[in-house]
């Protein structure tokens, strides 16, 4: 979500900067920084909160900072709150971190990612007499930089290199030392980080947009590499310290191409965002321990006036709220009835004037959920939107919103989008069922720490994904898949069954696994390929028992569930496993695999992942 730009050459390097955080924009910010050196001068840190416009202003559009080297960052908070102290540039000095002018420091560095192990990093730390003046992580990678840096005496390539031995979680960094002017250093793991070269000038940054004005040749740098720039030179080293080489690329894409961030599409770049999209979304709803809801207009009285909910919305989405309908009845005691809009708009069905209709779209403009909108307008109902997209005519028109905060999301089948609304739905109907007096403080609480802990775990389930691959591989050419679940596990079928139909063009099918025995076991016969979802520990052994009917007439099966249900392999011919949680909230795991088998089985069969034919994102007109 964050931006990171870079330069280091004969020009005033602020312009440069804030010119290359204007296109890294779309990224999603909610602060911004600088920091500038001039030489052997201090380094100057400027910060400002909100838009970027406003650290323009406080630096007269970057001609306040004198320098040809520097770094610049736009922030998405996730450790900490937004505020110009949490915002970067970060440095090892002792100082306030609120970014007025030059600082006493010998590291100063800008971070996008995550890392997971912090807490522990700044205990070590502060034992080492180190203070800190933040709440971000970010702060504590620059000073255990610098803590490597002085304690053994060596150059800040081996002292990045010990860093990224002792952290644990995802970067990508950019660090300026006062001993080394005039140089930047850039550190990646996980997160995308370019690097470009042109005559005399070195820039880098998370995404190419930042840099396509300056030049189109450009480095992408490896997984835990270490890139040192120079004024036109960049020299790249391994975890070893020992130079690389890597072969720099010609851009050719145009403007929208570029913004792949070094992944092969968009949909694989946007499935690895999941996590940000989801903490960033929950981040936005949890307030000091408790869900708010009061912005999106539902206060506690509110919640304790409906006396039923509809979910109306279109094709993921409307899978996003069959899911939300288990969570909230089971959770809040209120009916729920979910709704095709398509079906909505044009059913004469009679509304409950207590209701809440909840209207649920990615851009805000899908034309089916709009006109359901109108009709529950039409009709005196409340209604509520869950957009991802700012001021769109949903988000208007609807008595109150709920924005979910998964950024720009270009790939045509939805990822992030998708686990962002379902984030926001599972905390609505957590903060449903506390408002009704159905959950008391010790279950309130632990809710939201399950909520909370979803995006670490998304992180988790995302590093399985080889395997993944190499079975979509298996069956890229396969005629027909049915995935079958109970309950929650149903509503994930739904939505793993449409992301490997439309971008693989191989006939899936979603089956309550009860229904199988009905008529659709019929179609099951030698290697049909039978996907069970087994999250949902009381219905386990339920699915258990419909697969092994699949398996009888010649079915191949794969397994998704949780680990601990390791007797699962005695039933299925291969299996995934994703990390326990509240199984109201297991649908935020159990998507990610079923994604990438579709990506995957996608790329196997050679086919345009992002443009899916007869397909587009925003569905605007009937």
């Amino acid at each position: 979500m964050c931006g990171i730009v870079g330069y280091t050459g004969g020009r005033a390097a602020a312009p440069i900067l804030l010119e290359g955080l204007s296109r890294l924009e779309y990224r999603g910010y909610d602060s911004a920084g600088m920091a500038v050196r001039d030489g052997e001068n201090l380094a100057e840190v400027v910060k400002s909160t909100g838009k970027l416009r406003n650290l323009a202003e406080k630096t007269d559009e970057g001609r306040a900072l004198k320098g040809g080297c520097g770094i610049g960052h736009t922030r998405w908070a996730t450790h900490g709150e937004p505020s110009q102290t949490n915002a970067h540039p970060h440095v090892s000095g002792n100082c306030s971190g609120t970014g007025s002018g030059p600082v006493e420091s010998d590291v100063v560095g800008v971070h996008n990612g995550i890392i997971e192990n912090f807490a522990e990093l700044k205990e070590k730390l502060l034992r080492h007499g180190y203070r800190f003046y933040s709440e971000t992580d970010t702060e504590v990678v620059v000073k255990l930089v610098d803590y490597y840096y002085k304690k053994y005496k060596i150059g800040p390539v081996d002292a990045i290199n010990r860093m990224m031995v002792r952290v644990r979680g995802s970067y990508a960094l950019a660090i300026m030392f006062r001993d080394y002017p005039n140089e930047i250093y850039a550190a990646r793991k996980d997160s995308p980080m370019i690097i470009g070269v042109a005559d005399g000038e070195s820039f880098l940054a998370s995404d190419v947009p930042a840099i396509l004005k300056y030049t189109r040749s450009v480095y992408y740098v490896g997984n835990m590499q270490v890139a040192r720039l120079c004024p036109g030179r960049v020299t790249f080293f391994d975890l070893n310290g020992d130079e690389t080489t890597i072969e720099p690329s010609e851009i050719t894409w145009d403007a929208e191409a570029a913004e792949k961030g070094g992944y092969e599409h968009f949909m694989i770049k946007e499935i690895h965002e999941q996590p940000a999209a989801v903490r960033d979304t929950l981040n936005s709803l949890v307030k000091g321990g408790a869900i708010d809801l009061a912005p999106a207009g539902l206060t506690d009285d509110v919640i304790r006036s409906i006396s039923s909910v509809y979910i109306t919305a279109c094709g993921s989405a409307w899978h996003v709220g069959m899911a939300a309908q288990y969570v909230i009845e089971e959770l809040a005691g209120l009916p729920v009835r979910v709704e095709l809009a398509s079906e909505f708009r044009y059913r004469k069905l009679p509304l409950d004037e207590g209701a809440l209709v909840v209207v649920i779209s990615q851009s805000g403009e899908t034309a089916d959920s709009l006109a359901a909108l109108r009709r529950a307008k039409e009709a005196g109902i409340r209604t509520l939107a869950v957009v991802n997209v700012v001021g769109s005519t949903i988000a208007r028109e609807a008595d109150s919103v709920l924005y979910t905060l998964a950024g720009p999301e270009i790939a045509v089948a939805t990822t992030k989008a998708y686990s962002a609304q379902l984030a926001a739905m599972n905390a609505l109907a957590v903060q449903f069922a506390r408002a009704r007096g159905k959950m008391d403080d010790g279950e309130y609480a632990r809710c939201i720490e399950e909520l909370t802990a979803l995006p670490d775990k998304m992180t988790r389930v995302l590093e399985d994904k080889e395997r993944i691959q190499w079975f979509a591989s298996k069956y890229a050419n396969a005629r027909d898949i049915f995935f079958i679940g109970r309950g929650l596990d149903y509503a994930i079928s739904l939505e793993g069954s449409l992301k490997m139909k439309e971008i693989s063009y191989i006939h899936s099918e979603a089956y309550a696994a009860g229904e199988l025995k009905h008529g659709t076991i019929s179609l099951v016969e030698d290697n049909t390929l039978v996907i069970g979802v087994l999250t949902q520990d009381d219905l386990y052994e339920k699915t258990i028992s419909n697969l092994v009917e699949c398996k009888a007439r010649g079915a191949y099966l794969m397994g998704l569930t949780t680990y601990g249900h390791y007797s699962v392999e005695d039933t299925v011919d291969f299996t995934v496993y994703i990390p326990r949680a509240d199984n109201h909230f297991m649908s935020s795991l159990a998507i990610i695999p079923l994604q990438l088998l579709g990506y995957y089985t996608s790329v196997a069969r050679g086919l345009d992942v992002d443009k899916p034919r007869n397909l587009a994102k925003s569905v605007t007109v009937e």
